[in-house]
């Protein structure tokens, strides 16, 4: 991890820190998470998988020299997956050894296993433990996969800053995360936990944004190959397929192409890699069967007349 840095002090220069570490955001994406870093507030990052929003916290962590915390949720997760749970094992040889060694103190025995030593901190934990001026960046991704059970237990983290452990007591944060929140939009976030968090809506870019991203992740790319791999996704996005190329997917594109040494787009080349791009076989097989030439056709006509 890299030497801390301080948080940006203008709407400027949250936009440079992004760039610097080749993040490519507009200005309002620029301004909410310039006014969630100020305003120490969650950021609620909401749109289409591939489109930047893990990234952010990614970026945000490497650029400011922050630890990055991420909890990933998926249907079923749990306090003890999310947030902490006992060294079960540990605990029971700690008991033995006691009893063999003749503590015959109950209280005493509990408190020694129920302390800190044995406790395992899970994210949701481990980001309420940052020093004062080194809080982590806490990315809780893909909140959407999780119920309304542990949305509202969240809620209530998100609120104080603290959980409390009952063998224990409560932890709060000395100073609170740079929290991230995620979310595909496959199903409604209630608005309870929404008020808490500042709010960023994510859309697919435009042609001229997503070239200038595929120019800075994918630097050796052939420049007529770039502009072609994006103005050929972006006419995909028109079409109704089960699931659009994300921005994630247009960068794998024009680097696989690159290591394919291609240095512009062909019918063969389309069909022969579109696995990097569609990930369902009924988009795979609507472009194969005709559509993706005809695409194709209409990106070199229209490169070719700008």
């Amino acid at each position: 991890m890299s030497d801390k840095r301080a948080l940006p002090q203008s709407i400027d220069e949250t936009q440079a820190l992004l760039a610097g570490a080749d993040y490519v955001a507009d200005r309002s994406l620029a301004t909410v998470l310039f006014l969630s870093l100020k305003m120490k507030r969650p950021l609620f990052l909401e749109g289409e998988a591939g489109v930047g929003k893990t990234e952010i916290a990614k970026v945000l962590a490497s650029a400011l020299g922050r630890k990055l915390i991420r909890l990933q949720c998926y249907e079923g997760l749990d306090v003890s997956s999310a947030v902490y749970e006992w060294n079960y094992a540990a605990q029971m040889i700690e008991i033995r050894m006691d009893e063999a060694s003749g503590v015959t103190d109950r209280d005493a025995m509990e408190r020694n296993v129920f302390s800190e030593r044995y406790l395992i901190r899970r994210p949701v934990l481990e980001a309420l433990s940052g020093a004062p001026g080194a809080a982590p960046v806490f990315l809780i991704d893909e909140l959407d996969r999780t119920d309304e059970a542990f949305e509202a237990f969240l809620l209530e983290i998100l609120s104080d800053y603290q959980v409390t452990v009952p063998e224990i007591g409560t932890i709060k944060a000395a100073e609170p995360p740079i929290v991230i929140v995620t979310t595909n939009r496959t199903r409604e976030i209630h608005d309870a936990l929404k008020r808490r968090c500042l709010y960023h809506g994510f859309d697919y870019p435009t042609a001229a944004r997503e070239l200038e991203i595929v120019h800075r992740k994918v630097p050796q790319a052939n420049a007529r190959l770039s502009a072609e791999v994006v103005a050929f996704v972006q006419k995909l996005r028109g079409l109704d397929l089960f699931k659009a190329p994300g921005v994630a997917e247009t960068i794998d594109w024009a680097g696989a192409l690159t290591e394919l040494d291609k240095v512009a787009l062909d019918p063969e080349t389309v069909s022969d890699t579109i696995g990097v791009l569609l990930k369902y076989q009924d988009d795979i097989a609507r472009i194969s069967s005709g559509e993706g030439r005809k695409i194709l056709d209409e990106v070199k006509a229209s490169l070719a007349a700008a």
